[in-house]
């Protein structure tokens, strides 16, 4: 049942407000055959005023509406409606959208999300009306938009007519959120729950994708993420965080557990520093609870919000987004699926681009290496024909899977493509290798593709404290050739002589990549990195080469010199030695210079013994691993 606007205020008293209420949508004198509607979508979208123009619709045909996402029954799109109405969309979601738009019953329109209101602005897009799901007025007259700021105060400041559903389920929201009673031209009042959407439930891969995620970001950053479950899953992985500030186009349930941790403060962020800053909402009531009269959550217009300047203004801003593929060049596919259109470009360029320009701030894509159940990699040669580019691939800084971090920012096309190929499911990165070779210039010497440890765990990087700095150790691989140059040219003569028993000049790039192309299933080589933005120089590197005959392996490190004495060279040991006890190997080998006894001791504190050679300059020792419980 339908109240009208004047009763409701009547029972609640308000009739003696100094302003004028709207009337009941008499449509005819509203719109026009032919004419152009804004639809408030997100969470909020006004079903119970579309349902109502439908009803009263003799007459009309050809009325486009446009919108972003629209939860809920998108009734407005179903066939029987086609002569009365065309979407056009900003951003496709639901089958029964995607259906009309496969069908051309709905168009769909790519717009960067920061740039949607200047289509109304510039009269791209005039608009002739707007409706909008909004709260009851507070005792000024002001309605709130609640969960769904976004592009609906845009259209509403250009729109000819705005007709609201006053609904008494919409939260009232902080920030730039409310219009006044007089602003609207017609209203009913509906009282229907906002579309709720539950988080999905984290799986493995995602879990894994959330913990990587996680280590880019630093205490003290500002977020932006969207939904799903790998924004679920690295928002879980935050919570020992501390200071995280939040602005971002959309809020969460997500954001419920990272805030009930203690991790966002907001205090480190230098814009707008104390709130969280978002345009929309989507999740379950919990959060719609959350967001109601909450001052320390603000709601701002999407064009505002994503800004890339303004999302620059946030020091250390760490911007995750999704992708549906991503070629070995670094070209994110975001919105199709071939010529099949998906989803939408939606903030995707306005976040990466305001991240790429913070002070310290990080752009990362992550998705999962695989679809249809691990038969088709994401990572691809090449984009899928009719596809098309969201984020180009001088955008991107990061891309993050199940299987690792890929640091794309300043690399070559050989650089990211072996960066790109490490993080692909291991089932596809000899075919990815060997497609690179057909249409991009790799050398003849590299021949091998990264290979994991499976014997660190399904997180092959560990984060290290050492002595307050931090760094991470991995396994080596081929894309690391160039920072195992620098990592050779960096030692003096004496470290070089103690490594290797003589002075050697050269580490030329074939050199280099058949050292950091290893098959870590039989022999196994890690490195400590540090990794400052898109900046990762190497300082330890230790490694094991198998000698199947007998069963054993032969352990050799080196340290930058200005590291050494800080235990990178034992962490590396100890990491080894349970690789190779894992792997049923009998014994650990290890050939030292006599004069070279920092390097002895650290090997004699891990339990080797020496062996007698009866050469004093050479010291051998063994190190029976079998017999380590």
């Amino acid at each position: 049942m339908f109240l009208w606007h004047d009763e409701i205020l009547r029972e609640k008293g308000q009739m003696d407000m100094a302003f004028s209420l709207p009337q009941a949508p008499q449509w005819s004198s509203l719109i026009k055959s032919g004419c152009r509607v804004f639809v408030g979508g997100n969470a909020s979208v006004p079903h119970a005023l579309v349902q109502h123009l439908i009803d009263n619709s003799e007459g009309f045909s050809d009325i486009e509406l446009v919108h972003m996402l629209a939860l809920g029954d998108t009734r407005w799109v179903k066939e029987e409606y086609k002569n009365l109405f065309k979407a056009n969309t900003f951003f496709i979601g639901g089958e029964a959208m995607r259906k009309a738009v496969d069908e051309g019953r709905a168009d769909y329109t790519p717009v960067f999300l920061s740039e949607i209101s200047s289509l109304f602005s510039d009269g791209t897009l005039a608009l002739d009306a707007a409706l909008v799901n909004v709260s009851p007025p507070d005792e000024f007259g002001y309605c709130s938009l609640g969960p769904a700021v976004d592009i609906a105060m845009s259209a509403i400041r250009q729109s000819k007519k705005v007709i609201a559903q006053i609904n008494p389920q919409v939260p009232r929201t902080a920030g730039h959120s409310y219009i006044h009673i007089s602003e609207i031209t017609a209203c009913i009042e509906a009282e229907e729950p906002l579309v709720e959407v539950t988080p999905p439930p984290i799986d493995s891969v995602a879990e894994r994708i959330g913990q990587y995620v996680s280590m880019l970001v630093d205490d003290g950053a500002t977020l932006q993420f969207g939904i799903g479950k790998i924004p679920s899953a690295t928002l879980k992985y935050l919570c020992n965080h501390k200071d995280l500030g939040i602005h971002s186009e959309m809020l969460t349930d997500s954001i419920i557990e990272l805030l009930e941790s203690g991790a966002i403060t907001n205090k480190k962020k230098t814009f707008h520093p104390g709130k969280i800053v978002t345009s929309f909402a989507i999740g379950t009531r919990k959060l719609y609870d959350l967001i109601d009269s909450n001052p320390h959550i603000e709601f701002y217009p999407s064009s505002y919000v994503n800004k890339p300047t303004n999302i620059a203004k946030n020091d250390n801003m760490v911007a995750i987004n999704s992708a549906l593929e991503v070629d070995l060049t670094g070209q994110v596919v975001a919105d199709s699926l071939g010529y099949d259109f998906y989803s939408g470009i939606g903030g995707q360029v306005d976040f990466v681009t305001g991240a790429s320009i913070s002070k310290g701030g990080k752009a990362i894509i992550a998705l999962p290496s695989t679809a249809k159940d691990e038969t088709i990699s994401r990572i691809t040669p090449r984009i899928s024909e009719g596809a098309g580019v969201v984020t180009s691939r001088g955008n991107v800084q990061y891309v993050v899977t199940e299987y690792g971090i890929a640091s794309l920012k300043g690399k070559s096309i050989r650089e990211r493509a072996l960066e790109l190929i490490r993080v692909a499911h291991p089932k596809f990165r000899a075919a990815l290798l060997e497609d690179v070779r057909q249409h991009y210039w790799v050398p003849h010497y590299q021949e091998k593709y990264p290979t994991d440890i499976p014997e660190l765990g399904v997180i092959q990087l560990k984060k290290l404290n050492i002595q307050g700095e931090t760094f991470y150790m991995r396994p080596l691989n081929p894309a690391d050739e160039r920072r195992l140059q620098e990592f050779f040219y960096s030692h003096t003569k004496e470290t070089l002589r103690l490594r290797y028993n003589y002075d050697p000049k050269q580490m030329s790039r074939e050199k280099s990549c058949n050292l950091v192309s290893v098959d870590q299933s039989s022999d196994a080589a890690l490195c400590i990195v540090r990794q400052e933005g898109s900046r990762i120089t190497i300082h330890a590197v230790g490694r094991f080469y198998y000698n199947p005959h007998d069963n054993t392996c032969e352990a050799a490190f080196v340290t930058r010199e200005t590291q050494q004495g800080k235990g990178m060279a034992s962490r590396l040991l100890n990491e080894l030695i349970n690789v190779a006890k894992v792997r049923g190997i009998a014994k650990m080998m290890a050939y030292v210079r006599g004069d070279n006894s920092p390097m002895i001791a650290i090997f004699e504190q891990a339990k080797f013994k020496r062996k007698f050679t009866g050469d004093p300059s050479d010291i051998e020792l063994v190190l029976d691993v079998a017999s380590l419980t």
